[in-house]
């Protein structure tokens, strides 16, 4: 008896961490407050807005959000996203040149001013795309990339399915009419916070207020650029279907806001709308760090492994969009798998992390093993059988 006595203490302090449900205190990284005063929302002269967190991705303020509206040329940002992910992957670069098609030349509405036959860099064709929301620019990339605006349109349908995009389709790089082609102030906000997360090496690029092709210096057409130094990008657009829209990101300290505003009546109302969303955020909320990529949350058992505990923890840094002024404590309640055996697969969820304020959880993400374990030896694997029996029955 002293023996199995003596197995099951060294078996409960080895799985202590692993049993499935088991609450943990507030650790310093979630000292957080949440009790502040905060008023209503600003209401805005627009069909349809949505202000998110571009850290966590909370939804902020909405209104209308996922109503299917056309996006007009708010169109393009998945247009040079599309065209950031080939560069990313290495089937396209900054300095290859792009021959002008007739069709791309043709194309009506806001131009880049490019000429038929001849050849324009990606670089160039991106600064067309972003800052001058050239249509011609966006025909001329599409067809780099696909080899026509319908191969595009069904690539850009894809990457849409792959964020999650649920009120989203397009018929188009540019965002000329099309009655299958739509979009919602939500989705819209993703693409932005793909542009924005992805890509941050590229992210410049919507920041800039001028840009000369062809002796012709075109201005950006989002004012908060001239306004508000904390604005940054992204897009304008504007169709009489769709009237005057604007995705606007903005950055103070650590917290980056989105906002999108949908369907105004002016150049000018789009960026009065849109700065009420933002100041909205600013004021009232902050982003806050709660846990660093690769960060190890907690050590479980593993059954029958080279090693018998693995670490557990997060993939990527976890924000949780909290008021700025608050007093109420956050906890950290982690979920573990019971019973893991070997192999574990590092990358893979084996739980949960909950963020707990009082009896609500507020935020959940998967914990996920650190490490691979592969299978220990044959004699391992015995010895560790028989004394997962050995605690199963005094549990």
């Amino acid at each position: 008896m002293t023996f199995l006595a003596s197995s099951l203490r060294r078996l409960r302090k080895l799985t202590a961490l692993a049993v499935l449900g088991v609450s943990f205190a507030t650790t310093p990284a979630l000292a957080a407050d949440l009790g502040s005063m905060i008023p209503s929302p600003p209401s805005l002269a627009a069909k349809a807005w949505v202000l998110m967190d571009a850290k966590s991705g909370r939804i902020l303020v909405e209104n209308n959000a996922d109503e299917r509206v056309p996006p007009a040329s708010l169109t393009k940002m998945m247009t040079a996203y599309i065209a950031e992910y080939e560069m990313d992957k290495g089937n396209l670069a900054p300095d290859d040149q792009v021959r002008i098609s007739e069709n791309a030349w043709r194309t009506g509405g806001s131009r880049m001013f490019l000429r038929v036959g001849t050849y324009a860099s990606v670089n160039d064709l991106m600064q067309g795309i972003v800052i001058q929301s050239g249509n011609d620019a966006s025909v001329a990339m599409s067809e780099h990339i696909a080899g026509s605006e319908d191969a595009f349109a069904q690539l850009m349908n894809q990457h849409a399915k792959m964020m999650g995009l649920k009120n989203t389709h397009f018929m188009n790089p540019t965002g000329l009419p099309n009655p299958d082609h739509y979009s919602s102030a939500h989705d819209l906000a993703i693409i932005a916070r793909h542009i924005i997360e992805d890509y941050p090496g590229h992210y410049k690029l919507y920041s800039e207020k001028y840009f000369t092709y062809n002796d012709i210096r075109q201005p950006n057409r989002n004012l908060l650029l001239w306004r508000d130094k904390t604005v940054d990008g992204l897009k304008t657009g504007h169709t009489e279907e769709a009237g005057y829209c604007l995705v606007a990101s903005a950055k103070q300290e650590d917290t980056r806001l989105i906002a999108v505003v949908l369907g105004t009546n002016s150049e000018e109302a789009r960026a009065q709308e849109t700065q009420k969303l933002l100041s909205y955020g600013f004021r009232y909320y902050k982003s806050q760090k709660l846990y660093d990529k690769g960060a190890v949350l907690n050590e479980a058992r593993v059954w029958g492994g080279a090693q018998n505990q693995v670490k557990l923890g997060v993939d990527h840094e976890v924000y949780l969009t909290v008021p700025s002024q608050n007093d109420d404590q956050l906890a950290a309640r982690m979920n573990v798998q019971q019973n893991l055996e070997a192999p574990i697969e590092a990358g893979k969820q084996y739980g949960t992390l909950q963020v707990v304020q009082g009896d609500e959880v507020i935020h959940e993400e998967p914990l996920v093993a650190l490490e691979a374990v592969e299978q220990g030896g044959f004699f391992k694997r015995i010895w560790d059988s028989v004394q997962k029996f050995v605690y199963g029955l005094f549990e």
